[in-house]
């Protein structure tokens, strides 16, 4: 995987909502109605991972989860960070309806 420019990752937030760069990551806190929807968010990224091979740090303090994303073998943002991203804020989309 190639590491995204500068201006390739500012491009590509643009199509996100909600993330900000910080570093060489993306980073993003949802928040849901409680504890039991915030962890059902944490299970459902689990295919992700599994589909993109990729592997976020994700944080969790009750209704809040916190999704940093990075590509440690490109030591920066790829284009995998970006599709993860999107797939998270699909999933967090489903759970809040």
């Amino acid at each position: 995987m190639q590491k995204l420019k500068d201006d390739e990752v500012q491009a590509s937030l643009v199509n996100l909502e909600g993330w900000e760069a910080k570093e060489n990551s993306i980073v993003k806190d949802f928040g849901f109605k409680g504890f039991s929807t915030a962890i059902e968010f944490i299970i459902q990224l689990v295919p992700v991972t599994e589909k993109l091979n990729h592997h976020p740090t994700i944080t969790n303090s009750y209704n809040r989860v916190t999704v940093s994303l990075t590509t440690h073998s490109a030591k920066g943002l790829t284009k995998t960070d970006f599709k993860f991203a999107q797939e998270a804020d699909n999933i967090a989309l489903q759970l809040r309806r």
